[in-house]
């Protein structure tokens, strides 16, 4: 899409900063689409890829955990793809665990 990333720089260490990736809720809903369907991706990869994408050196875990949160309730996204269903984040998501072995056994 034609969106502008947002990337800030923080300090991380004593002298080194990072530039971290503040992803929009349809940039983790289009990584989240071009997860491997059927298949658990781990999330930590896609962070990884969204920053490396747009050219950051990191990509800010606590917003995607807030866009995944969202994703669930608006079902605009296959969250269930990047969700790990045993742990405890996976009890935040719409229908919780149960919901995302259901929806991760129907892709395959």
């Amino acid at each position: 899409m034609g969106e502008l990333p947002v990337i800030k720089t923080r300090r991380k260490g004593r002298s080194l900063t990072q530039r971290m990736l503040i992803p929009s809720e349809e940039m983790v809903a289009e990584a989240l689409r071009a997860a491997t369907p059927g298949e658990l991706s781990d999330i930590a990869e896609v962070r990884r890829a969204l920053a490396s994408k747009h050219g950051a050196d990191a990509c800010c875990p606590v917003t995607v955990q807030r866009h995944l949160v969202q994703i669930s309730q608006d079902g605009t996204a296959p969250f269930w793809r990047v969700v790990d269903p045993d742990r405890p984040f996976a009890r935040r998501m719409v229908g919780g665990p149960e919901r995302i072995r259901e929806r991760l056994g129907g892709e395959k």
